[in-house]
């Protein structure tokens, strides 16, 4: 058992561990809140940090808090990224809906590093929190979290896979494989067509975001409790916003009407059904990858994807689409994760939305799954993609749908006959048509050519 000390707040006394830098408005949440092994975020609570010192820094331009406060709350700041999080940022992730016991503990650890920089007391309340509230701070630091893990991670990965669908678009462009509509056998394309449609939809995927994420750009700081901005210098925001830009490159705005971005989460929402797109990209592509690998023997064995383990218990030889199988499964978390931030956005009663945790819990843990399955793509099912040519060459041969082709040569009805005894039959649209038509072969063969058919123009 640790050993313990008092800590007093407006409620009395509390017995904390002796070993933690919080104090005890952070015990009390701890006490009250035992519902999950789930914590507030670390990227929230790393951008409430940086808040915290964009908010010292503004306070101390203002004249309202003392500069060597200020800088030993700034160089606090630097000691607590580096304690363990676990241990000194334990909030479950299920507490107050503002998010004010995790602003509270992250003034109050704060607080005691820089009681201890200066020598003198700093309050987690009066200096850590001037001319703030848990009610601005903490849409803020979804903002901020959400903006930097979408351009340190999400981006990047998208770029990656990205990239290689161009390269092997561009390596398989006179690829000739059978199209299918309804899971049925259709017109030819190429194979370098179907990774580039791949390709395309990530990008919308990708733009779809980027257009959202200007919106998480405006910070609500100065909102404070309501959004009016009480307790607050009106130059605070903009100073704030201003260090946080110097600490990311990225232009943060005071917003001009703070209280929307705390009553509402319009704007996260957007962003969840954003991420949402892009897992339905995933999903499509992932399910077409599992289709196109299916066999090796009763399936369509178009591709042959990496083999990455063992694929049966029972079985032995078997081997899964497991890369695939986990991006789907990501997709549909994802997906879920936009219904529960749905349910979140619409809890703001009045002047405060009171699912905010939650809601930044759902928006990252979507950005880093999306994250991962891009990656894994890339490097476990692109990077060695490997079509099964003389397969598909053969399949396409075998296709009566080519007799399409021949419909405004012989008219709709004739090429329809062509078709259904070719595939009677089993014998190639050529064989049939050669014997239904007058047609030589020569003229046959560049009217039925594949490649002609995948790219008419």
């Amino acid at each position: 058992m640790s050993k313990m000390r008092i800590e007093y707040d407006s409620m009395g006394k509390v017995q904390v561990p002796d070993d933690v830098y919080y104090q005890a408005q952070t015990q009390r949440a701890r006490d009250n809140f035992q519902f999950s092994e789930r914590r507030f975020p670390t990227p929230a609570i790393l951008a409430l940090l940086d808040i915290k010192s964009a908010a010292a820094q503004a306070n101390s331009q203002l004249g309202l808090l003392d500069s060597a406060m200020a800088k030993a709350i700034q160089q606090a700041i630097i000691a607590a990224k580096k304690l363990h999080f676990s241990q000194h940022f334990p909030i479950d992730l299920f507490q107050t809906g503002s998010g004010t016991s995790s602003n509270m503990n992250v003034n109050e650890v704060i607080a005691s590093l820089a009681s201890d920089i200066l020598q003198a007391k700093v309050h987690p309340n009066d200096h850590v929190n001037m001319g703030q509230s848990s009610n601005d701070v903490v849409p803020a630091c979804i903002h901020i979290s959400t903006v930097r893990q979408l351009k340190g991670l999400l981006y990047p990965a998208i770029k990656g896979l990205n990239d290689r669908l161009a390269f092997l678009a561009d390596e398989y462009s006179n690829t000739v494989k059978t199209g299918r509509t309804h899971l049925m056998d259709a017109m030819p394309i190429t194979l370098g067509q179907e990774l580039q449609c791949w390709q395309q939809q990530l990008n919308s995927a990708q733009a779809r975001i980027q257009q959202v994420e200007l919106s998480l750009h405006q910070l609500p700081l100065g909102g404070t409790a309501v959004g009016t901005g009480v307790n607050c210098d009106p130059n605070f925001a903009k100073l704030a916003c201003d260090d946080l830009q110097q600490q990311d490159k990225i232009p943060w705005q005071a917003a001009v009407m703070p209280a929307l971005y705390m009553s509402s989460q319009d704007h996260t929402l957007a962003m969840a059904s954003a991420l949402k797109g892009l897992a339905v990209t995933l999903l499509k592509i992932a399910n077409d990858l599992r289709w196109m690998n299916s066999g090796p023997v009763a399936g369509l064995q178009e591709i042959s994807l990496t083999a990455l383990q063992p694929g049966s218990s029972i079985m032995p030889g078997k081997v899964n689409p497991v890369i695939p199988e986990a991006v789907a499964m990501i997709a549909a978390e994802v997906i879920g994760n936009e219904t529960t931030i749905t349910i979140a956005a619409q809890s703001g009663n009045f002047q405060l939305n009171v699912m905010l945790p939650l809601i930044a819990d759902k928006l990252l843990s979507s950005i880093d799954l999306l994250t991962h399955a891009c990656q894994a793509m890339t490097d476990k099912v692109f990077a060695e993609f490997q079509p099964n040519v003389e397969h598909l060459t053969q399949a396409l041969e075998k296709n009566p749908i080519l007799a399409t082709a021949l419909n405004s040569v012989v008219g709709y009805d004739m090429a329809a006959k062509i078709a259904k005894r070719a595939d009677k039959e089993h014998k190639s649209v050529l064989a049939i048509a050669l014997e239904e038509t007058d047609l030589d072969e020569e003229k046959l063969k560049a009217i039925l050519d594949p490649l002609h058919l995948a790219k008419p123009y």
